[in-house]
C-alpha cells in the first residue's frame, strides 16, 4: 500500500476514533448506576456495572488509538510502518473490544450482517440508553472494521517475515 493510502486511512481512523471517544465519554460522564436502574424496572445492577466497565475499557482503547494516530500523522516524514502498526492496533483493540468485549456482556451475531439488522446481541436486556448508544455506533465500527481488515493479516505477515 502506498504512503498516501495509509496516511488517508490513518486520518479516517483518527476522525472515527475522535467521534467514538466523544460519544462514549459523554455518555459515561452523564450516566450513573442509579440512572440506569431508573430506565428499566428490574434491571440487574451487576449487569449494568459490567456494561459500564466494558464501555470504560472501550473508550480507553479508543483514546490510546486516537493518540497513536495523531502522533503518526504529525511526524515528518510520514512513517508508513508506524501508521500500519497503529492501524493494526486499532483493529485488534478498539474494533475487537466493540464487537466482542472481554467479559461477553454483549456479543456479535455475525449472521445479522446478512439481514441488515444490528449484529450486537446482549446477554440480558440492557438499559435502553445504553443499548441505543452501542447500536448507534455499530455502523461506524463496522465500516472501520471493513476498512482495516487488511491489517489483520498483512501487518502480522510483515512482522513474521522481518524476523
Amino acid at each position: 500500500m502506498g504512503n498516501s493510502m495509509v496516511w488517508n486511512q490513518t486520518k479516517q481512523v483518527e476522525s472515527f476514533l475522535q467521534k467514538a471517544v466523544r460519544t462514549i465519554s459523554d455518555y459515561l460522564n452523564e450516566t450513573t448506576l442509579s440512572k440506569l436502574a431508573e430506565e428499566r424496572e428490574g434491571v440487574d445492577k451487576a449487569y449494568c456495572e459490567l456494561l459500564l466497565a466494558n464501555l470504560r475499557r472501550l473508550v480507553v482503547f479508543c483514546e490510546e488509538g486516537l493518540e497513536e494516530c495523531r502522533i503518526v500523522l504529525r511526524e515528518e516524514p510520514f512513517r508508513k510502518t508506524a501508521a500500519e502498526k497503529a492501524l493494526y492496533r486499532v483493529y485488534h483493540l478498539c474494533i475487537a473490544e466493540y464487537f466482542t468485549p472481554k467479559s461477553d456482556a454483549w456479543y456479535e451475531d455475525s449472521r445479522s450482517a446478512y439481514t441488515g439488522r444490528n449484529s450486537l446481541k446482549f446477554r440480558q436486556t440492557p438499559p435502553p440508553s445504553l443499548q441505543v448508544l452501542l447500536l448507534s455506533l455499530e455502523s461506524e465500527f463496522q465500516a472501520i472494521r471493513e476498512e482495516l481488515e487488511f491489517y489483520e493479516t498483512d501487518y502480522r505477515t510483515k512482522m513474521i517475515q522481518s524476523k
